[in-house]
């Protein structure tokens, strides 16, 4: 019997993949199984992946003809999963020896849908201790008591699947699976669902994730259209809470919080080429006109002058035609019309 399913997706990570299987080594337990996943990566990482599955204890291979991205190489491994419970990692981070071990005997003492971690974020030689935003630790929850308040960070901008551990009858019931194709924010209509639709969740103060910032490859570094898939993922927040039968409690939230990611991008527009910033600044304008205006206009008075002086200005651009969709070199698949 398998009691803990480890996924962790792979994608041209050949320099950090050895630290990556080294601390699952130190992680392994004979009824934990790991779900490596290459992602049709093209350098030396399936080499790598192979000598693994012949020395990790529990270790399968999970190979893509053709590169999906993370959401749906989480999901080959969720298919694959047999455990009782489940976790996840990516490919270039790693983990303390011993911690899943730990991570394990916290939700079966808990008897919770799932737990949320704190973590380690790693910048070149910096560490940072990154906390789950809640403050009661070790003590069974309501997913949903814990969306608001609007103003403040909660647990669903704490938009990380590594960063946790998940029973089995969530995966059952549909909930863990992510919306294929996301090249980014894949985290966020995840940890809504799980936040509105779970029953029962706790937090746990326990540190052993490691989380690599600021790799060259990551798409959080890389100004190209694929980061545009934020806003697929957030429609899919709006337009899922807007279903939820206490949507006018929960949607502030989920608009306010949209809007924020918008200006984000906004603000560090510098790194995208010029044809991506105008698919950008024309996508973000269609997606303001998207939202329910009566919560919008809230939200909008509701935030720092200068925030909303900028989403302002683009919600008064006229609407564009434009397609978010996007050929499989990862550039805009129609050009935007004003």
């Amino acid at each position: 019997m398998v009691k803990l399913s480890v996924i962790v997706p792979f994608y041209n990570v050949q320099t950090y993949a050895p630290d990556t299987l080294k601390s699952l080594a130190a992680n392994s337990r004979e009824d934990f199984e790991f779900l490596l996943v290459d992602d049709c990566s093209r350098d030396e990482t399936p080499e790598i992946l192979a000598r693994a599955a012949a020395d990790l204890p529990g270790a399968r291979v999970l190979r893509h003809e053709k590169n999906g991205g993370l959401a749906t190489a989480r999901n080959t491994g969720l298919d694959a999963a047999r455990g009782t419970y489940l976790t996840f990692l990516d490919g270039d981070d790693w983990l303390a020896p011993g911690y899943f071990p730990e991570l394990l005997s916290v939700i079966e003492e808990l008897g919770c849908d799932f737990v949320r971690t704190d973590h380690v974020q790693c910048t070149a030689r910096a560490r940072t201790v990154h906390r789950v935003p809640h403050g009661r630790r070790g003590v069974v929850l309501d997913p949903r008591s814990v969306i608001l308040p609007a103003d403040r960070s909660t647990s669903v901008d704490y938009a990380y699947a590594w960063a946790g551990i998940y029973h089995r009858r969530l995966l059952d019931d549909g909930l863990l699976h992510f919306t294929d194709g996301l090249r980014t924010a894949e985290d966020r209509p995840w940890i809504w669902r799980l936040h509105r639709e779970a029953k029962s969740m706790a937090v746990t103060g326990l540190l052993g994730v490691f989380y690599r910032r600021g790799v060259a490859s990551s798409l959080t570094q890389i100004g190209d259209v694929r980061q545009l898939d934020f806003i697929r993922a957030f429609d899919q927040v709006i337009e899922e809470t807007a279903q939820d039968p206490e949507a006018h409690l929960l949607l502030p939230k989920a608009v306010r919080t949209y809007c924020a990611i918008i200006s984000h991008h906004l603000g560090s527009i510098e790194r995208f080429e010029p044809p991506v910033a105008r698919t950008l600044r024309a996508m973000s304008a269609a997606a303001m006109k998207r939202m329910p205006q009566d919560v919008l206009k809230e939200a909008l008075d509701s935030m720092d002058v200068h925030r909303a002086s900028r989403l302002r200005r683009l919600r008064r651009r006229p609407s564009p035609k434009v397609s978010a969709s996007l050929d499989q070199g990862g550039t805009p698949a129609a050009e935007v019309v004003a």
